[in-house]
């Protein structure tokens, strides 16, 4: 099965060519220099800002969530062929699919719960917080009875097993040990659904004063709560590519049943780099509607970073009162749609939100106080990229504080040289990080054996580019002379392939995890697009055997001194 890289990755991500190469942002960190390659020729992708790598099953697995069995059906359902069965081991693949089908027995079980008389008090809260029976439907809200066995019972009686239940995080094991109680009970209960329209986990409400009041499923085979949205199945296809980003599952049911699809919100975490990403593949535009309390605003200003750096346009919705969106909604009755729609239009973007909290601080009459204004407004404005946008604000804050704007320029462009220098130093320290090996956790002897670890690489890199060359390596250096044991069982398992008669990476997706994956296209990515001369694989194969044969401090202290001028004579005559 062949299927090409840039046609899969266009469908989530704009590309554009660069030589031989197709850029664009990366769909797994966010960023606005696009630093996402996709290397042609051999139909593989490398991310020069977080380091992913791989080929197009690894992409689908990443993008997707998937394990590999899956990606690799998801391929191949893509280019219209079936995959053989029993042809892999998929033992993981199963378990995932026992828990996505756990799961939404679960969501059935919850419910019809709640329309029994063991959910009578859920049906009644729902009710309450004025939900309507389309909506309640629409979101396959339920109830978990309030008894510690009434799932599990359940899912056994459907032929679940222990294992797969307690896998998907909807019971877990006793203190005891001999059996399992209900994660969920007496709860108010929310299925989450991912976009292509699996239950994949949980929130649920107490119906007591007990704590915590929201209660999520963890992290599971098919479930990272870091990297999910609520509703965003539901929110996917908006039409003007608009996200509005709530605080919890209510806000989002109330804003959605008051018209507005788009909404979405986090579970029960604060938002993550993740979860920006994941919404840059849906929306050009995030309108924050957290509440209107202290803790709504820091979170606001935390979003407002986060979301800049995924590159999306910001807007901020302020809920006047200091109430959130479903009181807001629900004080105003029947006009509760249109007074939100006005909220959502008058809708501020987040560096005028940013102004006007500085604003709010300070007395602009008094003279001291509008210069701590300045002071602080300019350096809002400083953490701007786009040129523009700066002059605009800039000529506003003048015209505010009469105050010249070649004086708020001015200050303006020393932050921006200052903002420049700082970035500059913090990108030299990353690379000569990586340089060292510091940071690298796949081959963690890196750190401590630099110079061959490098020659290591670009040796294996050459061969994965020029499978040629394996026997001319093969003959002139062995796997025992690699000096880093990563690097070792990795130019094992390429010569073996290349051996067999087969691409040298050719199952790489099944016999590494995914961020060995990641290094082992990172290494790839050093040589793509050079022809490798004699002189320079001689070069390689010389540095990794002078390291690999030199002595160490351990070695130098317990030699005999007949030993150390051998040595030294050796070291001579390669020299000569």
């Amino acid at each position: 099965m062949r299927c090409d890289l840039t046609d899969i990755a266009s469908s989530y991500i704009s590309l554009k060519r660069k030589g031989r190469n197709m850029v664009g942002l990366c769909p797994f960190h966010g960023e606005k220099t696009p630093s996402f390659n996709i290397y042609t020729e051999n139909n593989s992708f490398y991310c020069f800002g977080c380091g992913a790598g791989g080929d197009v099953i690894t992409f689908i697995m990443k993008i997707e969530n998937l394990d590999y069995i899956e990606a690799v059906r998801f391929l191949a359902q893509r280019v219209g062929m079936n995959m053989p069965e029993n042809s892999y081991d998929d033992s993981m693949a199963q378990l995932r699919k026992r828990i996505y089908e756990a799961n939404r027995e679960s969501a059935r079980f919850f419910h019809k719960m709640l329309y029994s008389n063991e959910g009578r008090a859920g049906l009644e809260y729902l009710r309450n917080r004025g939900l309507t029976e389309k909506t309640i439907r629409r979101f396959g809200l339920g109830f978990a009875p309030d008894n510690r066995f009434a799932l599990s019972n359940h899912l056994r009686d459907m032929g679940f097993r222990e294992n797969e239940i307690v896998s998907a995080n909807l019971v877990y094991k006793n203190k005891s040990g001999k059996g399992t109680n209900d994660r969920f009970y007496n709860r108010v209960m929310f299925p989450i659904i991912d976009v292509r329209g699996n239950v994949i986990a949980f929130g649920g409400r107490i119906m007591t004063d007990q704590k915590p009041k929201y209660l999520n499923t963890s992290d599971t085979p098919v479930f990272k709560k870091s990297a999910n949205l609520f509703s965003l199945n539901n929110a996917k296809n908006t039409p003007d590519r608009t996200l509005i980003l709530c605080e919890g599952y209510m806000d989002v049911i109330s804003v959605n049943q008051a018209g507005f699809e788009n909404a979405v919100a986090t579970l029960g975490t604060a938002l993550t780099s993740e979860q920006a990403v994941l919404m840059k593949r849906f929306a050009d535009e995030v309108i924050i509607c957290y509440d209107a309390d202290e803790a709504g605003q820091k979170a606001t200003q935390r979003a407002i970073d986060i979301l800049r750096k995924s590159g999306l346009n910001i807007r901020v919705l302020t809920v006047p009162d200091g109430k959130d969106p479903d009181e807001f909604i629900k004080k105003h009755g029947d006009n509760g749609s249109a007074a939100f729609y006005n909220l959502v239009n008058g809708s501020s973007n987040d560096t005028e939100y940013r102004l006007s909290k500085v604003r709010a601080k300070y007395d602009l009459k008094q003279p001291n106080q509008r210069v701590q204004y300045l002071d602080e407004a300019v350096k809002v404005l400083s953490a701007i990229d786009d040129g523009i946008e700066q002059d605009v604000y800039s000529s506003k804050l003048a015209e505010e504080t009469g105050v010249q704007r070649e004086t708020i320029i001015s200050e303006l462009k020393r932050l921006n040289r200052q903002r420049k220098r700082g970035y500059q130093k913090k990108e030299f320290r990353k690379f000569q990080t990586a340089l060292s090996g510091q940071d690298d956790k796949i081959n963690t002897q890196h750190k401590d054996e630099p110079r061959a670890t490098r020659s290591e690489e670009m040796l294996i890199s050459h061969i994965i580019n020029h499978p040629e060359l394996a026997p001319y390596v093969s003959s002139k250096i062995s796997v025992d002379e690699f000096v880093t044991d990563f690097n070792k069982s990795l130019f094992r398992y390429i010569l073996e392939k290349i051996n067999n008669g087969y691409e040298p990476l050719n199952s790489v997706n099944e016999d590494f995890t995914q961020d060995e994956i990641s290094k082992i296209y990172g290494i790839i990515q050093h040589t793509v697009t050079v022809n490798p001369t004699q002189q320079m694989i001689d070069e390689y194969i010389n540095i990794i055997l002078e390291e690999k044969h030199k002595l160490k401090k351990e070695d130098i202290a317990n030699a005999s001194v007949e030993e150390i001028n051998d040595y030294i004579k050796k070291l001579r005559e390669k020299k000569e």
